[in-house]
Parts: C-alpha cells; structure tokens; sequence
C-alpha cells in the first residue's frame, strides 16, 4: 500500500498540471474540475504502467488518488489566490 501512495505522490504533480492545461485550453467551468481531476488521475494512472511494476488495479488506485489530491491542490491553489 505505501508503494502506492508513493506513486500517486509522484504522478499527482502531472495530474494537476494536465487538469489545468484542458481547463484552460477547452475553457472548461471550474465547476467541472474535480471530476476531471479524478478521471484524468485515472488515465494517467493506467498509462503509466512503463514506468512501473504494479498491476492495472493498483495503478487505477494511484491514479484516483492522485486525482483526488490534484483536486485538494487546486482548492488549496484558489484559496490561495483569493488572499
């Protein structure tokens, strides 16, 4: 289990800067970015398995987290902002 949060620690900087690229690109509302941030993290997750050993549903796993921490960043990244 620690191997997987060590993996979604290091693809959730990837996940949050995809995210970010498709908002501003597609103009997509802020409303929708969580759930983009989760399906992303989901996708990049299952296309990472050259840069790892783990099975599909591992990395599934590390990417939904990731998604999930991508999400928390940019709240915390908009809060922020507001200050």
């Amino acid at each position: 289990m620690h191997e997987v949060l060590m993996f979604a620690t290091v693809i959730l900087p990837i996940v949050t800067a995809v995210v970010e690229a498709v908002k501003r690109g597609l103009h997509l509302n802020t409303r929708y970015a969580p759930l983009l941030s989760i399906v992303l993290g989901v996708v990049i997750g299952a296309l990472a398995y050259p840069f790892t050993d783990f099975g599909l549903v591992e990395r599934l796993w590390a990417g939904a987290l990731a998604g999930l921490g991508a999400m928390g960043l940019f709240d915390l990244g908009q809060k922020m902002k507001e200050i």
